[in-house]
């Protein structure tokens, strides 16, 4: 499929790669960049031979945000009647294969927002995250307020949406944010080998995995170790349950079929 405001290749044939594609707007998260965005993903996440994907831009922006410039003259009428954002913007929390951010330069607004949606976030020695949002009268409206307090803390993200500051990637490790830093020039190598390393593992215990850790934020504790616990017990009804525990037992390596 042809798209204008992103691109997309597979790597190994395993790993999902797509490639944010507005470079004179720093990547700017347009309607229809996002709408590209989830069309992909959603072909990747029904691709069996995809197990895991990567959402990544350029050097010098992941993405600064959303596109300011389309906002500007919108009106209230506008974005309830059109419902912004949430039209096009939540593919991403359906997609079941994990989804990794790589990220370099800024990744501020929307652009923060979308690398939080993801699983988890690889992020360059250069990357910059923000929600500055409150500068142009306005909150973050793709999730900031709700998701940076559950990575980072209320009162890193209160400081982070009350002052409109970026944070560094250190920072943003330190405080939670992010997984791992890695040099720039090294950002896709490191990425893609968890993606490729995710890949080898069984895909059906991949998917529950994700589902449970994602249920440790939507849910209170005992009724999140039941869905856990559930999912544990189920995953023996697998053949890749058998295959990994007899690889274990036999010191050899599994080889998963994703059955």
């Amino acid at each position: 499929m042809a798209y204008e405001f992103i691109t997309v290749h597979t790597e190994a044939d395993k790993v999902g790669v797509i490639t944010l594609n507005r470079p004179k707007q720093l990547n700017a998260l347009n309607a229809g960049l996002m709408i590209e965005l989830g069309q992909a993903l959603k072909a990747f996440d029904a691709d069996h031979a995809i197990g895991c994907m990567v959402i990544t831009g350029s050097e010098k922006a992941f993405a600064a945000g959303a596109d300011i410039g389309a906002m500007a003259t919108y009106t209230f009428a506008d974005v309830y009647k059109d419902d912004y954002i949430t039209r096009d913007w939540e593919t991403i929390r359906s997609i079941r294969k994990p989804v990794i951010a790589a990220v370099s330069g800024f990744a501020l607004g929307g652009g923060c927002e979308l690398a939080m949606m993801c699983d988890f976030i690889i992020a360059a020695d250069n990357a910059k995250f923000g929600q500055p949002e409150i500068k142009l009268g306005v909150i973050p409206g793709a999730g900031g307020t709700q998701r940076l307090p559950r990575a980072v803390g209320k009162a890193k993200a209160m400081d982070l949406a009350l002052t409109g500051r970026m944070m560094s990637a250190t920072e943003a490790e330190q405080a939670g944010l992010v997984s791992r830093i890695v040099p720039l020039d090294k950002l896709m190598e490191e990425t893609l080998g968890a993606a490729l390393m995710i890949c080898d593992y069984s895909q059906i215990a991949v998917m529950a995995a994700k589902e449970s850790v994602n249920r440790a934020f939507e849910s209170g504790l005992a009724d999140g170790v039941m869905f856990e616990r559930r999912l544990f017990h189920a995953l023996f009804a697998t053949a890749d349950q058998k295959e990994g525990m007899d690889a274990f037992v036999n010191k050899r390596k599994a080889v998963f079929k994703h059955q």
